[in-house]
């Protein structure tokens, strides 16, 4: 924790410096705030003779050094002490928020670019609302602390010695009274430390668990409603805000009995004082002045002290988020990339997968041993039933997840060996459920190349058959889409998409179910639009609907996480196997429609 609070605020030293100068300062004026009522109680009421050398300063000052010259400059110096201490404040507290306010960019930029970086399989296995929760309280937990928390510790500490200095000075004997207590106070809240760690390491977890859960139930809406689960979703959200208000009570059920217990150990070691310094008082052993000084340190001696102890809540607070923190920026399920990769340039664009296997789940291989070869321009479809691994081919060819076993090349290297952002830009995609983010419709077309002039925009838009249905929208290109394009049908959508492939211009292009989702007019026109962009591309489809893979160059048939079978489709409905029957029993479906397309996947490949 701290060395990740350390690397945080290392940038603004400086900054950190001039605040920690500013704590000292208010330090210093809250040592010397008591005095001025020392001078009035036993140099004015009670008429004992000031030092002579600052009754020779107030003589000079102002002539004499009288009464009323003594509580005039006690009154000027109480005025000043208040002023200086007023600026230091300031500046303490306007810097402090600075540093807070840079220190909490800095560390959400961080997490957030891991987060970026991250393979897909770290989001198959954790929810999104945790690490939005990560992203949002736990850093402002962390940016509270880094700007304050670690200064004032070492400014409460200055504060406590000097001020334990002074009272000695004083009154040796109510100093080490008032010492015996600090180590006490410091001790029974140590003892609750583990307790109050474990209760708000739990408070934090609900809150995470219900994040995702309100996140989960408003995104999905239009599930939500179609199903009738309003009150499904309401119970699992109660269900997770009672455990959270419940860990919230236990974490403030400590820290409520610590607050009292230290006030109350306070007073009592503060009557002492009281009680045996008015005897001195009435016996001429200690001026009343003295005593009223001494009681007003005490006062302040305790509640750095105090402050000390507290902060055992704050210090855990920070170190159950930096744990958190800490949890994302230490994951390494990121896609590697070798320190000596090489830039992405295939001049020839051959693709081949050689004895691939690949697993989601330890113990559950998905792909077992994948081999075949796509040559540049080729169009190549990949089928099988649900479950055989299609859409990881998909997936692996951009490396969104890296095989576990063989290799999948292009242009005879691993593709491994490249610079993963390079190889990236050499890929266009369509898939099954095209994203669409909120903003124009300019901006979602361009969004994998947001440099791309307006009218590169609209020739994409016209090619992918999407400018007649955005010309007739209000602002046009400049319509604002609604959250994840929901006020586009899905015809609409997929053209978008295509249209953000065809400004992409990549000489690769894979279409993961493109259609599947659709009608048959919407489908007409995507693939009319999809037809356009496939030329001169090496693609690859994943299809569910064999007839959008009938001009297919070759068609890759995978099943129980090998190929079964591989050829153009003259070749494989020839054979008679596997992509034969798949086409039989879906012509059968179109002609008779008895039965969905799921069911004749798994009936005909079982």
């Amino acid at each position: 924790m701290l060395r990740l609070i350390c690397n945080l605020v290392r940038p603004y030293r400086g900054s950190l410096a001039l605040v920690l100068v500013a704590m000292l300062v208010e330090t210093l004026t809250s040592l010397a705030a008591p005095w001025p009522l020392k001078v009035v109680l036993d140099n004015v009421v009670a008429g004992k003779r000031l030092p002579r050398l600052l009754n020779g300063f107030i003589e000079s000052a102002l002539g004499a050094a009288g009464k009323t010259q003594i509580a005039l400059l006690a009154g000027i110096g109480f005025v000043a002490i208040a002023a200086v201490g007023a600026l230091a404040s300031y500046i303490d507290s306007y810097i402090s928020e600075t540093v807070a306010q840079s220190v909490a960019h800095d560390l959400r930029m961080q997490t957030y670019h891991h987060l970026q970086r991250l393979s897909l399989s770290y989001y198959d296995k954790n929810r999104v609302g945790a690490s939005l929760s990560t992203l949002t309280s736990d850093i402002y937990t962390i940016q509270n602390f880094a700007s304050s928390g670690t200064l004032g510790i070492l400014v409460d500490i200055l504060a406590v010695f000097g001020m334990f200095g002074l009272m000695f000075w004083l009154n040796w004997a109510f100093a080490l009274l008032a010492a015996a207590v600090a180590p006490f106070l410091l001790w029974f809240v140590s003892r609750h430390k583990r307790a109050l760690k474990d209760s708000t390491k739990d408070m934090r977890s609900n809150q995470s668990k219900m994040v995702a859960v309100e996140m989960f139930g408003l995104e999905s809406q239009r599930v939500v409603k179609a199903f009738g689960a309003q009150e499904l979703e309401e119970s699992r959200l109660n269900q997770v805000s009672h455990a959270t208000v419940e860990s919230a009570l236990r974490a403030r059920k400590i820290k409520a009995f610590l607050s009292p217990a230290v006030a109350v150990t306070v007073a009592v070691s503060t009557a002492l004082v009281l009680w045996r310094g008015a005897g001195l008082v009435v016996a001429g052993a200690m001026t009343a002045g003295g005593l009223t000084v001494f009681l007003s340190y005490m006062s302040r001696f305790f509640k750095p002290v105090q402050d000390l102890a507290k902060m055992t809540n704050a210090v855990t607070q920070v170190a159950v988020a930096a744990e958190r923190v800490q949890a994302i920026l230490e994951t390494d399920e990121i896609v590697p990339e070798r320190p000596n990769a090489r830039p992405a340039r295939f001049p020839h664009g051959e693709i081949a997968f050689e004895h691939v296997a690949f697993e989601y789940v330890a113990g559950s291989p998905v792909l077992k041993d994948v081999s075949f070869r796509i040559l540049p321009g080729q169009f190549v479809g990949v089928v099988g039933p649900t479950g055989s691994g299609k859409s990881t081919v998909a997936s692996l060819v951009p490396r969104f997840y890296d095989p576990i076993g063989g290799a999948i090349t292009i242009d005879g290297v691993d593709a491994r060996e490249f610079q993963l952002q390079g190889l990236r830009q050499h890929f266009g995609f369509v898939l099954q459920d095209t994203v669409l983010f909120r903003g124009t419709v300019a901006e979602n077309i361009a969004y994998g190349r947001p440099t791309a002039s307006t009218r590169e925009i609209a020739e994409a838009a016209q090619l992918a058959n999407a400018h007649e249905f955005i010309a007739q929208m209000p602002d046009g290109y400049q319509t604002m889409v609604g959250e994840r394009g929901m006020t586009l049908s899905g015809g609409q959508r997929q053209r978008i998409g295509i249209a953000r492939a065809f400004i992409r211009n990549s000489p690769v292009l894979i279409l993961d179910e493109p259609t599947a989702a659709l009608d048959a007019e919407a489908e007409a026109r995507v693939m009319e639009g999809l037809m356009r962009l496939m030329r001169g591309k090496t693609v690859i489809m994943i299809a569910h609907r064999l007839a959008t893979l009938q001009a297919a160059d070759k068609i890759v048939v995978l099943k129980n996480g090998v190929v079964a079978e591989e050829g153009d489709h003259q070749a494989l409905m020839s054979l008679g196997g596997i992509y034969a029957g798949l086409h039989k029993a879906q012509s059968d479906a179109q002609t008779t429609g008895a039965l969905g397309k799921e069911v004749l996947w798994h009936a005909s490949s079982s």
